[in-house]
C-alpha cells in the first residue's frame, strides 16, 4: 500500500516556474515507478511525466518535453516535478501516481495509486 501527498501547486504567471512534490508513505517506495498526470476542467486526466524505479528512465508528454523535469529521491520517498516556462494551458489539477511498472504508470486507467491532487494555475 502506498499513500501519496502532493504539494507545491499555486498561481504563477506565464513563463514562470513551479516545483511540485509528492511524498510517499511505505517502505517499498523505491520499487515503484512514479508519475505525474494532470486534469483540466472538462478534460480527461492526461499523462505528464514518469520515472522508473531502478534505472531512472524518464518519460514525458510531448506537450511538456523540454520544459518539465521529473526526479525522485528514494532516500526521502519523494518525487518532484520541476515545471519551467509555464503556459496558461498547463493550468490543471496535478496528480501524483505510483505503479509497480513504468509502462503502466503512464496510463491513467492502469495506475495503482493516486494522490489527492494539487492545483496549478498559470495566468496569462
Amino acid at each position: 500500500q502506498v499513500q501519496l501527498v502532493e504539494s507545491g501547486g499555486g498561481l504563477v504567471q506565464a513563463g514562470g516556474s513551479l516545483r511540485l512534490s509528492c511524498a510517499a508513505s511505505g517502505r517499498t517506495f523505491s520499487s515503484y515507478a512514479m508519475g505525474w498526470f494532470r486534469q483540466a476542467p472538462g478534460k480527461e486526466r492526461e499523462f505528464v511525466a514518469a520515472i522508473s524505479w531502478s534505472v531512472y528512465s524518464t518519460y514525458y508528454a510531448d506537450s511538456v518535453k523540454g520544459r518539465f523535469t521529473i526526479s525522485r529521491d528514494n532516500a526521502k520517498n519523494t518525487v518532484h516535478l520541476q515545471m519551467n516556462s509555464l503556459k496558461p494551458e498547463d493550468t490543471a489539477v496535478y496528480y501524483c501516481a505510483a505503479d509497480s511498472f513504468v509502462t503502466e504508470v503512464r496510463v491513467a486507467v492502469r495506475v495503482d495509486y493516486w494522490g489527492q491532487g494539487t492545483q496549478v494555475t498559470v495566468s496569462s
